[in-house]
């Protein structure tokens, strides 16, 4: 069923990890040294911060420093899907963690945010129903644009489908108020906090975009009691 829900969102996730995949080849990084990353970091977002400051000769720490700013809304995404797998080993739930990404993770609080009981079998084959095609999509299509990227002119723009395509995935889930508060108020504050270092401005957006949410929905309980 988990399958079913994110084949559309595939799309999207393909298109992303090919152009991820150009830029780490672009950027200076070897075919090799690509491909590990694309292995052991899969976050587009760190990667594509820690390319510039790769290719510029940064310090270690700072690499490592901006590509944890970058990410740390998967506390926020971790905190919320505690709930579902506590009860696994932490071993699982370490794994479980590492293919996560913003789709799946939206994806599954769509269907299962606010379902009780928590921590059934269902919510977890649902979950690796969504990880683990997201999974092998990235890496395949990321290799592919590690290797044929080089064939691909800077002309064609294809940045701009990958933003497209996440548009396409993320539009139809607008069906709650909270859920529309949440992507208007990020929206603004990612693109206010555009000139942030290290990526700040994403930060913020996520913390900004959950907030709203959050406050959104507890109002409308408020209404309707």
């Amino acid at each position: 069923m988990g399958f079913n829900e994110a084949s559309s969102a595939l799309i999207a996730t393909g298109i992303w990890g090919f152009v991820t995949g150009i830029a780490m080849l672009k950027s200076g990084l070897s075919e090799t040294y690509s491909g590990l990353m694309t292995l052991f970091v899969y976050a587009g977002s760190a990667q594509l911060t820690s390319l510039p400051l790769i290719e510029s000769g940064a310090p270690l720490w700072l690499i490592f420093a901006a590509g944890m700013i970058v990410n740390i809304r998967f506390i926020i995404f971790g905190a919320a899907l505690q709930p579902f797998f506590r009860h696994l080993p932490w071993k699982k739930r370490l794994a479980l963690g590492f293919v996560t990404t913003d789709i799946t993770f939206v994806l599954f609080m769509s269907r299962f945010g606010n379902d009780k009981p928590v921590g059934r079998q269902q919510h977890l084959w649902y979950f690796l129903g969504i990880v683990i095609p997201s999974w092998f999509t990235w890496q395949i299509c990321s290799f592919a644009g590690i290797f044929l990227g080089g064939f691909i002119p800077a002309s064609w723009g294809i940045e701009y489908a990958a933003i497209l395509a996440l548009m396409a995935v993320i539009l139809p889930l607008l069906k709650t108020r909270p859920f529309l508060m949440c992507l208007v108020v990020a929206g603004v504050v990612a693109w206010v906090g555009q000139l942030l270092p290290l990526r700040l401005g994403l930060v913020a957006s996520v913390i900004a975009g959950v907030v709203a949410g959050v406050v959104t929905e507890q109002l409308q309980n408020k209404r309707s009691t």
